[in-house]
């Protein structure tokens, strides 16, 4: 026998997850008659600290082969914990320690706690949300806009429908300077397409006036690009969003700025006297040179995208203080909260004082994070980040869901990894938070995720132009994202549609996860999927709000189920080759599924499904 102890169980654990200052948490630990046990010491340390705190579990009850031994404590100070046992025994004892979902004697990893600020809290309009992700150049286009200020030289699609430009200049750069002209006007005609999937946020990738497509370059923090369109176009746009019950949210990099910039201006476009201009410059400060003008820090090593000083006086009053800041300035014209890119890369005072500024301006406004890992340890740049230990967001881009989901569907996890990486993720993260985490299969940073199911393909930038899946690919590929994107609205968070997903594009990497929607070719077998889901998500508190606990997770099967106010879903996805017979239920929503009798349900092969008790 064993001895028992799952901090995911509330059996075990009281509450369930991350803790406030002063609420009280309960141990469990169950230990085997045969380990003839005294007492338990949980040892629990703060992170970063090397004061330790003993609480002693004490004998409470028996039950068939153990004893359970109790006991309790709370945290006077917010911050991120690491806790283990020493078992004590009439011989000595020994320290226990965390082994996958197990427990394990004396090698092992320690258990975390994550402690948030007692008035930590996030927008309900974000909880367990659709997120319908746009790249505004490639999304639609209504009408022309006065290109006057296009920063240049720039190239402009004379077909909506041709290839992205991936050539790079004889001198070997790659420019990004190709344009369909996608706008505000377009995505504002979009809003009614945007809507029948159910999304309720609309979050756009960079919009300031700037070199590249991409916009994460950017060249004035205040002005739109000009072929999005102007001011008054953002604004009807958010208000038209509005409208439909959608909230807008822009991508906001603040890491680094364009070379070409108002405020750098290497290239001389900009009537203004920039920090590569002059060391008087009023911007100089915002960026660290090793030799003015031509040697800086850059992100990446990137010389076109100079990084930022972002404790710098001059740059926080800009983008966070003044009474027209960037942050001030867009919420004015409508913009409902920002996602952070690269928050790794900004220091927790700036993310802190964005957010007090933000909340502010307008208390139920949301910051998003973009964190690949696990949010709640991260460790950047040698510091232990303090996101949710300090209240600073409200939720991050949920990357470890996405790779979890991405290896259950192509086989290489049976269904215990996906299991674990749930239920670390919202053990971690306040609860609050994980309900709004942006739960994403595709991007702008990652390949289509139809693509992502079947090719690995890492060749150049040529061969990916060319490379297109193969008709069987494409089936497999079809099959895999059903499931995927099942589990994506049927887990905690708020799942994410990086557009012209639901209707199966595909491509590797930038630039081909780029490529302009293709309006009037669309799946339109699996679009009618993903409203579908869009439907189930809106209809059921459960899948946005409530709790999960897995009963199943292996043998390439996962079910768990989602319980919130009394009422319980359970969801079930086989990705196995064999029928799995399931418990019948109230069937709310199937694929692959078929009665066999009142008490039980056929689940096909890569089948997925929901009931409710």
């Amino acid at each position: 026998m064993r001895i028992l102890y799952d901090s995911k169980q509330l059996i075990f654990k009281s509450p369930f997850g991350a803790l406030k200052p002063g609420q009280v948490c309960t141990l469990h630990i169950h230990i085997p008659l045969t380990v003839e046990a005294t007492s338990v010491t949980c040892i629990l340390k703060q992170d970063g600290t090397e004061h330790t705190r003993n609480i002693t579990l004490r004998q409470d009850k028996r039950q068939v082969g153990y004893e359970i031994f109790s006991g309790n404590f709370s945290l006077a100070e917010t911050g991120l914990y690491y806790y283990h046992f020493f078992v004590h025994t009439a011989s000595g004892g020994f320290r226990l320690f965390k082994q996958g979902d197990d427990t394990n004697m004396e090698d092992g990893e320690l258990w975390q706690l994550t402690c948030c600020p007692e008035d930590f809290s996030t927008p309900d309009w974000a909880k367990g949300a659709i997120i319908y992700q746009i790249f505004p150049d490639r999304f639609h286009k209504a009408g022309e806009c006065d290109v006057t200020g296009k920063l240049q030289p720039y190239t402009l699609h004379s077909s909506w429908y041709e290839e992205v430009g991936w050539q790079p200049t004889p001198e070997g750069i790659v420019l990004n300077n190709d344009f369909y002209g996608g706008n505000f006007r377009g995505i504002t005609e979009k809003l009614d397409y945007i809507a029948e999937l159910g999304a309720t946020i609309l979050y756009l990738n960079p919009i300031c006036k700037s070199f590249s497509n991409h916009r994460y370059d950017t060249g004035d923090y205040k002005t739109p690009d000009p072929l999005l369109g102007t001011e008054e176009d953002f604004a009807l746009l958010c208000r038209e969003a509005h409208k439909r019950g959608m909230k807008v949210v822009l991508d906001a990099a603040f890491s680094h700025t364009g070379s070409d910039s108002l405020y750098f201006n290497r290239s001389g476009s900009f009537d203004s006297l920039g920090a590569y201009n002059s060391q008087e410059s009023p911007y100089y400060d915002w960026y660290t040179f090793y030799q003015w003008p031509n040697a800086y820090h850059s992100w990446w090593s990137f010389d076109t995208l100079p990084t930022i000083n972002k404790m710098s006086s001059s740059f926080l009053r800009y983008v966070i203080t003044d009474e027209d800041s960037v942050v001030a300035h867009w919420m004015k014209l409508g913009a409902d909260g920002f996602r952070l890119d690269v928050a790794d890369e900004l220091p927790d005072e700036f993310i802190r004082l964005l957010r007090q500024r933000v909340r502010s301006i307008n208390p139920d406004a949301l910051i998003l994070g973009e964190v690949w890992e696990d949010a709640s340890n991260k460790i950047a740049h040698g510091v232990r980040r303090t996101y949710f230990t300090q209240g600073e967001l409200d939720a991050v881009m949920n990357y470890p869901f996405r790779n979890a989901i991405i290896r259950f569907v192509r086989g290489h996890d049976s269904g215990t990894e996906l299991k674990n990486t749930v239920m670390s993720i919202v053990e971690n993260y306040p609860a609050q938070v994980a309900a709004c985490n942006m739960n994403l299969l595709g991007s702008h940073d990652t390949p289509r995720i139809l693509t992502a199911l079947v090719d690995d393909f890492d060749g150049s930038r040529e061969e990916k132009a060319h490379r297109r899946l193969s008709r069987n690919q494409f089936d497999v590929a079809w099959d895999r994202l059903l499931s995927a994107s099942f589990l994506q609205y049927t887990l905690p968070g708020s799942p994410s549609i990086y557009y012209g997903d639901e209707v199966c594009m595909e491509g590797h990497r930038d630039p081909f996860n780029r490529r302009p929607f293709p309006w009037g070719m669309e799946d339109p077998e699996f679009l009618q999927h993903f409203r579908r889901l869009g439907r189930l998500r809106r209809d059921y508190e459960a899948l946005r709000l409530g709790d999960i606990q897995f009963f199943q997770a292996g043998d390439k099967h996962v079910g768990f189920t989602r319980s919130f106010r009394g009422r319980t879903l359970r969801i079930y996805c086989n990705r196995s080759n064999d029928i799995w017979k399931i418990p019948s239920g109230r069937l709310v929503f199937g694929y692959h599924i078929h009665v066999v009798t009142s008490c039980c349900l056929a689940l096909g092969p890569r089948g997925f499904c929901v009931t409710e008790d």
